[in-house]
């Protein structure tokens, strides 16, 4: 039987497989930005304080590094391996994607990683052992591994985007995949918003130095104010010059959540403006209270809305544009001796080439109909949608629900099947395969 390269269906009832992934992405998110950002605010503050001689500021890096070894590196490295584990099982062809496309840009990356987590201890251990140059030495070369760990990761995450250049699929080439029009865009806005959160934690460190020096904490707590805010402004400029890179699909998504994104930015933007605002003006306001409050908003309304966001603009990709969120190779890549997958469904069915279809089900019988259109719907719909009633994430039968069996055969076969939609993935299937979808659907509807 000529079957293609699938994987066994990972399914999260309720969420849905990628949302899994985005959930944990977003925690893991707050720990490593806080982390690149951290690194290149010690690098300002050793040099400040081996400039001004200011052994004070020795003592907050000391409190700040310690912090970030509980919050980045440990938070941090949970979550990194849980993303491995939730991609690999939501979307393992487009993991797979990224391994043969980017294995030494990865095995470079963790050089630079292993660094980065020496570095952190180093920097605490030897603060009051080595002279004070060395130690600024050994500062910046933290900063230097973590912004390298950054930039190579942000050209891989790129990629899931878009490569940006045709190239790509004729020769290819690692640094045609890495080098696309939204790299370095992507790269500064996030190094703006790591800045913006190394002084929103930098705000929850000198907030709590208040009973202990009352001038110092104020005094940091200002220049935790304007850290942020410069972050801040780094962050939306980039963001500008981001969207503007992104592809066709990424706009069409984009545009039908504009208000919402538009307003979400707006009130953001606004409300951490006064938060940084009151820092720098009124610092003895900023309470360690508020400041543990503020990460926790920035996380929930910032980060998290942020993720879901970029998860949804990658639609129907998630990796190249050749790799469809249903795990279906979506077209050519001579580079690579890929081969679009779709001529071979809408003729031969997922049926007959899925390799884990059990042999009961790959027969469509008056009795198993509606069982082999609920794993149908599952291969075919679960990375984007949840497929119950009261599913969190776009639950399918809501909005599919309602059209009816002819309905919905009609549609999956003259708008999915044709590849009509921008943002969705083309689904060509046999029409028993559909009339079973539709029928199954139509069937939770009721």
């Amino acid at each position: 039987m000529d079957l293609l390269g699938f994987y066994p269906l990972f399914y999260v009832p309720h969420f849905g497989s990628a949302w899994l992934m985005g959930l944990t992405g977003a925690i893991h998110i707050m720990a490593s930005h806080t982390s690149v950002g951290a690194a290149l605010l010690f690098a300002f503050l050793a040099y400040k304080a081996q400039k001004e001689n200011r052994s004070d500021l020795y003592d907050y890096m000391k409190r700040y590094g310690m912090f970030l070894l509980i919050f980045s590196y440990v938070i941090g490295s949970i979550t990194g391996p849980g993303i491995w584990y939730t991609a690999t099982a939501a979307s393992p062809r487009g993991i797979s994607a990224l391994i043969h496309n980017f294995v030494w840009v990865w095995a470079t990356e963790w050089v630079f990683f292993v660094y980065e987590v020496l570095g952190v201890f180093a920097l605490i251990y030897f603060m009051d052992k080595v002279d004070r140059k060395t130690h600024l030495k050994l500062t910046y070369t933290f900063a230097i591994a973590s912004v390298g760990t950054l930039a190579l990761i942000i050209g891989i995450i790129s990629f899931m985007m878009w490569p940006g250049t045709e190239a790509y699929y004729t020769t290819g080439s690692a640094s045609d995949a890495f080098f696309g029009i939204n790299t370095f865009p992507h790269m500064f806005l996030r190094i703006g918003f790591m800045i913006m959160m190394s002084g929103i934690i930098g705000m929850i460190i000198s907030s709590a130095m208040r009973k202990e020096n009352k001038i110092l904490s104020e005094e940091l707590t200002q220049k935790m104010g304007w850290v942020s805010l410069l972050g801040g402004f780094v962050t939306v400029f980039f963001f500008m010059w981001y969207v503007n890179t992104l592809p066709l699909n990424a706009h069409t998504l984009l545009g039908m959540q504009k208000d919402a994104i538009v307003m979400n930015r707006i009130i953001l933007a606004v409300l951490f403006s006064i938060y940084f605002s009151i820092a720098i003006i009124k610092p003895q306001w900023v309470t360690r209270t508020l400041a543990i409050t503020m990460m926790f908003v920035i996380g929930i309304v910032g980060v998290w809305p942020g993720e879901k966001l970029r998860e949804t603009m990658r639609k129907p990709w998630v990796a190249g544009q050749y790799v469809y969120s249903d795990q279906i190779i979506g077209r050519d890549v001579p580079g690579k001796g890929i081969k679009d997958e779709t001529g071979r469904l809408a003729e031969k069915g997922l049926l007959k080439l899925d390799p884990w279809i059990p042999e009961r089900l790959r027969t469509i019988t008056p009795e198993n109909k509606l069982e082999v259109g609920k794993l149908l719907t599952r291969i075919a719909c679960s990375n984007c949608h949840s497929l119950e009633k009261d599913g969190v994430y776009r639950p399918l039968i809501p909005l599919a629900g309602p059209m009816g069996e002819e309905g919905i055969r009609d549609y999956m076969k003259n708008v999915i099947g044709t590849g009509s939609i921008p943002y969705m993935p083309k689904i060509s299937l046999p029409d028993e395969e559909y009339d079973a979808m539709a029928a199954y659907i139509a069937s939770q509807a009721k």
